[in-house]
């Protein structure tokens, strides 16, 4: 049997797997993206553990087709370099691809992490039946991987779904980008714990706010339903925008549960632009926390239309 290894670099973790042809994950490990070290260190101790893994497995070298990276953009996937992402300051030109072709021997392909993670959902996932979705991933950052007319569309550079930088609201302070109200800013993980933390008078993971939120506090329940009305506001510019019949909502935020997608479903039914527009679904990613590594082993094991293996 074939099988890859998918890589998904995020803003505070890493996940690694080795996933099968039929897209099956046989075994992975998370590794913190410490950001306390170079990223020439990172890529090492990211190359280590997967080489330590393909031994462990017990898999033959030859079962090994390749190695797929899904990254944060901004990216230049022509040069397979990362380019300089907001969630990653110091990972400015880093030319991924060539340091692991420099420790494997076989094809390495890299693409934005959303970008992956929407083949992962077309591949195995929530949106196989669909020529025209969006995957949504919203987690430290928001990005979109966009599959229009039954392939993915990636831009120039590969850079094409960074939604995460478009401005929803101003008044709610500058992004790390430099704009101000950017919808990552409001709406990611990371958003939501800063604003929530803020409005409480004390640190809080996102996850504790959610639980807030559960819980009915009085000041947490408002300020999350405005958070599903802003990421409401995301999916009808996208529905504007391409027309998709699917949005597909993964990425920690989305584990949320029914509340996200009840809310932000009411909002494209009142907003949407064109009267069939309304109707777009809005589902969460089927394969969770596993669409990224391995819509990442995907680039390599299952070519869509409009992507080249290298």
């Amino acid at each position: 049997m074939e099988y890859a290894v998918g890589i998904d670099i995020g803003g505070t973790k890493t996940a690694i797997g080795i996933v099968s042809v039929e897209g099956q994950v046989v075994t992975k490990q998370v590794l913190p993206t410490d950001l306390t070290i170079s990223p020439a260190m990172m890529i090492d101790r990211i190359c280590d553990t997967v080489q330590q893994m393909m031994k462990d497995s017990g898999l033959a070298p030859e079962s090994f087709s390749g190695i797929g990276i899904g990254a944060p953009g901004p990216l230049d996937t022509s040069k397979g370099m990362i380019a300089c992402p907001p969630n990653l300051p110091e990972w400015v030109d880093i030319p991924v691809v060539e340091m692991f072709q420099a420790k494997f021997d076989m094809p390495i392909r890299m693409e934005n992490d959303a970008t992956a993670g929407a083949l992962a959902e077309k591949w195995k996932g929530a949106a196989q039946a669909n020529e025209n979705f969006i995957y949504l991933t919203i987690s430290t950052g928001i990005g979109a991987g966009i599959y229009v007319d039954g392939k993915l569309a990636t831009g120039a550079r590969g850079n094409a779904g960074d939604v995460g930088h478009m401005i929803i609201d101003p008044s709610y302070g500058t992004c790390v980008c430099g704009q101000k109200g950017c919808f990552e800013y409001i709406a990611s993980g990371t958003g939501i714990a800063r604003k929530g933390s803020e409005l409480m008078g004390e640190d809080l993971t996102t996850k504790q706010i959610f639980q807030l939120y559960e819980d009915k506090h009085p000041v947490i329940e408002p300020f999350i339903h405005d958070i599903y009305t802003y990421i409401g506001m995301g999916c009808v510019s996208l529905i504007n925008l391409f027309d998709p019949e699917k949005i597909v909502i993964g990425g920690g935020v989305s584990q949320v549960g029914e509340s996200l997608f009840q809310g932000v479903q009411q909002y494209v039914q009142q907003f949407a632009l064109n009267t069939a527009g309304r109707k777009t679904e809005i589902v969460p990613a089927s394969l969770n926390q596993d669409a990224g590594l391995i819509g990442a082993a995907a680039l390599i094991l299952s070519t869509p239309r409009g992507v080249t293996k290298s």
